[in-house]
């Protein structure tokens, strides 16, 4: 991650992380959102191309969980693992916070 990008977003090592967390919500939205446009599509074209769109972004959210998984960001098969990962990220964010 870029230096400058993080010391001028004062988060450091969490930078990452909080770029990818904010991905995979934003590619969670994208999929629901395609889901209900395809389920009030009339047009057979139009839920042709709705629905390669919906593909395309199931796979950017694969591919940025993999991402996540890999970098130890986030343990989607373990409550208790995520739970901790959560923890430090919070207790980050709050030391951050004293620091400003």
């Amino acid at each position: 991650m870029n230096g400058i990008v993080q010391n001028l977003t004062g988060m450091g090592a969490m930078t990452e992380q909080v770029i990818a967390t904010d991905l995979l919500i934003s590619a969670k939205t994208g999929i629901r959102n395609y889901a209900l446009a395809i389920s009030e599509c009339y047009t057979p074209e139009l839920r042709q191309e709705l629905t390669q769109q919906f593909m395309d972004a199931v796979k950017v959210h694969e591919q940025v969980t993999n991402y996540m998984v890999s970098k130890g960001f986030y343990r989607p098969t373990s409550i208790e693992e995520q739970q901790l990962v959560d923890l430090q990220t919070s207790q980050t964010a709050l030391n951050l916070e004293q620091q400003l």
